[in-house]
């Protein structure tokens, strides 16, 4: 059986917490008796006397290998055969056990911080054959708490705030610091607060850290912040504990304690009489020393006025004066009025025996500007009769300058507002006339825009704008309501309803609503018509028995009139198609029966020859434009076209005319070119003297004739500037064939060897027979 003398600090740590005991074998000597020389110690056999707990005290100062406790088996008798093994967290790093004794060493300084107990398993073996002599035996290392940390709080600075003027141990803000020591053992976690810095005016709760004003009055208006230090100190406080410190930056908050004044009492302000309803006269400004929503105020005029308004810049909390009545400096001059300003928000605190309010008196003086014609009416609502004749009266406007000199006006009208030219204005008296005849139902109303000018400046200028209604006359006749799609059946009856009408006026009723009269004229035999007494009228049979092959279709005249006056009215035409329908009336078709044809073919028989012929006219044309794609030109129709060179011409030229833009003769023989001929689709502006060249010597290569040309003409300053672009192209010289063109061959064809042209192959027959038949003399 395993047993732990030194487990019995166990019991001492619960007897006197506060005691530290170091762990030897001398407080062990005491309660057991003394240890004999090998340092074993007579123990009891029984197990209730195992403790499964060491205790050890954390940074220990002595001796590197801390002596913890010891082990011991009743199996051990000290012979030496007996082997202990140690397991566990930290066993062979931070503890070590003697293999032979049982005592338990720690190999350095542990931290309760890091780890406070460790898990331990004791095994007792025999030495020579490692078989377990007792069962696995689990015990604990606790470690013992030493005040080796001091406290700590979790911010360097905190910030909080506190209103103005609060009363004496108003709370503030709370702030607590921790200790990593153990708060179950002994004061080494035990913290008092204290206020280091910020007396007289903040104080700090002992025990849970809570700072409190300490100073009544506090005003922010003189000082706003405030940084208090406050410490944390373990020990409960006593001397030789550790501390920690922290600030605390307290901002007092504003309350509404300061009422709004002006520094000046009496505002001076000038005001153009031009200046719009609404503008801004000037600005008055009172002083609030209290910030946020306690500094808003509001500006009133004490009274109102009639003239005159004040509001309140919310951004910058100024009274802004401005007009409420147009100004009139030839009426009135000078006006004063006084301004009110008060907080508008109040602290019940603090409004007594103070007055949150102040007052200022205001001057406003006008000042003459040149105004621009007034007139009497603004807008103007004019009516006036369709159908008017052009040159009629339509209606006046008058203007006048209000100023003093009052000059003379005169009007016209603004013509992007009537750009049909409908109106027209006298410019001396502002009477409007018609220039053409007005319809109420193309426009009811027409917007204008008269304008009046100063005539000695022509820049002050007034528009009004005239709205003239157009009022109805009745002079459009009715007309049906819509489009109607009537059929009648073959085998209808006589007064069978067919279809319902009615129709609509453009023009306006002169009392309620239209009333139309609707009429057919009477002798038609095949159709009558109902009034029905509200604006809709029935179209009834005359009688039964239609047919499509008779007739078709019939056209019915309606005659619709109104009630108005002058009386109008006009014919519409009913278009009754005669369809065939079933029994119940249902429409099955309309179309005209086709009658079979005297000869005993049917439609059915003349569309099928129809199709015949229209294919074999297909196939007579496919025929013959296949005919045509087999004819296929000869590659050279004459061996006088045959040509050595390609010409790539990159301007358009004349047709078939043009024969003098570019001739190959010349190219071939320059001797030929004896005048200057110009071309005919292009005329120079200026004529420049023709300078003849100097002919080449016959048989010459036409690349180095055409080179000398070029060069010639880049070399000479009075060339025209329209001659065209001539680009002749060479094969190249990678053909197995070599070149085909006679630009690059000697000064003769006689030097050449064509027969090879011949065992090309089908392709180039025709080529061969050109070459291998010339005459050798023919010029290249």
């Amino acid at each position: 059986m395993i047993t732990n003398q030194a487990l019995l600090l166990l019991m001492l740590s619960v007897l006197w917490p506060s005691t530290a005991l170091p762990f030897t074998t001398g407080n062990i000597e005491n309660l057991f008796g003394k240890p004999e020389s090998d340092g074993r110690v007579l123990q009891r056999s029984k197990r209730g006397w195992m403790w499964n707990q060491f205790f050890l005290m954390e940074e220990y100062t002595g001796n590197d290998h801390q002596y913890v406790g010891k082990l011991h088996s009743n199996m051990d008798k000290g012979d030496g055969t007996v082997k202990y093994v140690l397991t566990g967290d930290g066993a062979g790093t931070l503890f070590l056990i003697d293999e032979k004794s049982g005592d338990i060493h720690a190999t350095k300084r542990l931290d309760r911080e890091e780890k406070a107990m460790y898990t331990l398993h004791a095994k007792v073996l025999d030495r020579n054959t490692n078989a377990e002599l007792e069962p696995d035996t689990e015990f604990n290392i606790k470690i013992h708490d030493i005040n080796d940390n001091a406290p700590k709080f979790a911010k360097e600075i905190y910030f909080a705030s506190v209103p103005e003027m609060s009363e004496v141990g108003t709370s503030v803000v709370t702030i607590t610091a921790s200790d990593a020591d153990d708060q179950t053992y002994g004061n080494s976690a035990k913290l008092v607060y204290s206020i280091l810095e910020g007396q007289p005016y903040f104080s700090v709760d002992s025990e849970n850290g809570t700072i409190k004003t300490a100073l009544p009055g506090m005003d922010r208006e003189i000082k706003e912040n405030y940084q208090v230090v406050i410490q944390a100190k373990d020990m409960a406080g006593q001397m030789g504990g550790l501390s920690g410190t922290t600030t605390v930056s307290i901002t007092l908050s504003d309350v509404n304690d300061s009422p709004p004044r002006f520094a000046n009492h009496s505002f001076r302000m000038a005001a153009v009489e031009s200046t719009e309803i609404g503008g801004a006269v000037g600005r008055i400004k009172a002083d609030d020393p209290d910030v946020g929503r306690n500094a808003e105020m509001e500006y009133t005029i004490v009274g109102g006025h009639d003239t005159f308004n004040i509001i309140t810049d919310q951004m910058t909390q100024e009274g802004v004066v401005i007009i409420k009545k147009t100004l009139d400096y030839e009426s009135k001059r000078d006006f004063e009025f006084k301004v009110e300003v008060r907080n508008t928000y109040l602290d019940a605190r603090f409004i007594h025996g103070l007055q949150f309010k102040d007052y200022a008196a205001v001057k406003v003086t006008v000042e003459d500007v040149d105004e621009p014609p007034l007139f009497s009416m603004n807008p103007y609502i004019i009516e006036v009769h369709e159908d008017t004749a052009a040159g009629s009266f339509v209606g006046v406007v008058s203007a006048r300058d209000p100023d003093a000199d009052d000059k003379p006006v005169k009007y016209s009208i603004d013509r992007h507002t009537d750009l049909e030219r409908l109106f027209n204005i006298d410019s001396v008296n502002g009477t409007i006339t018609t220039l053409k005849a007005l319809d109420r139902e193309m426009s009811k109303w027409h917007n204008i825009s008269v304008v009046a000018t100063e005539m000695n400046n022509p820049r002050q200028t007034t528009r009004v704008p005239v709205f003239i209604k157009v009022l109805d006359v009745n002079d459009n006749a009715p007309e049906f309501a819509m489009s109607y799609d009537t059929f009648v059946c073959e085998n209808v009856k006589a007064g069978q309803l067919i279809q319902t009408i009615s129709a609509v006026d453009t023009d306006e009723p002169l009392v309620g609503q239209h009333k139309f009269v609707f009429s057919i004229s009477a002798s038609n035999p095949n159709f009558t018509i109902v009034d029905r007494e509200d604006n809709t009228a029935n179209i009834l049979t005359r009688r039964g028995g239609f047919s499509r092959r008779e007739m078709s279709m019939y056209f019915l005249p309606v005659v619709i009139s109104d009630n108005d006056y002058p009386i109008q009215s006009s014919t519409s035409t009913l278009i009754v198609r005669v369809c065939g329908c079933d029994s119940r009336g249902n429409m099955q078709s309309c179309n005209p029966e086709v009658l079979p044809f005297s000869d005993g073919l049917t439609t059915g028989a003349l569309v099928a020859i129809l199709l015949c012929v229209i294919i074999l006219l297909m196939i007579v044309v496919l025929f013959a434009a296949l005919r045509r794609q087999r004819k296929k030109e000869p590659l050279i129709i004459s061996k006088e076209d045959v040509r050595d060179n390609v010409v790539s011409y990159n301007d358009e030229g004349g047709g078939e005319e043009d024969t003098q833009a570019f001739d190959i003769g010349t190219l071939r023989n320059p001797e030929v070119m004896e005048t200057n001929k110009l071309r005919r689709d292009i005329i120079p502006e200026m004529l420049f003297p023709f300078r003849r060249t100097s002919p080449i010597k016959d048989n010459a290569d036409v690349r180095d004739f055409i080179n000398g040309r070029l060069q010639e003409n880049d070399s000479d300053p009075t060339a025209p500037p329209y001659d065209s672009l001539a680009t002749y192209a060479y094969e190249g010289t990678g053909s197995l064939a070599e070149s085909l063109s006679s630009l690059e061959s000697a000064a003769t064809e006689g030097d050449q060897d064509y027969d090879y042209l011949s065992n090309w192959g089908p392709q180039f027959k025709k080529l061969a027979e050109l070459y291998i038949g010339r005459s050798p003399d023919r010029e290249t």
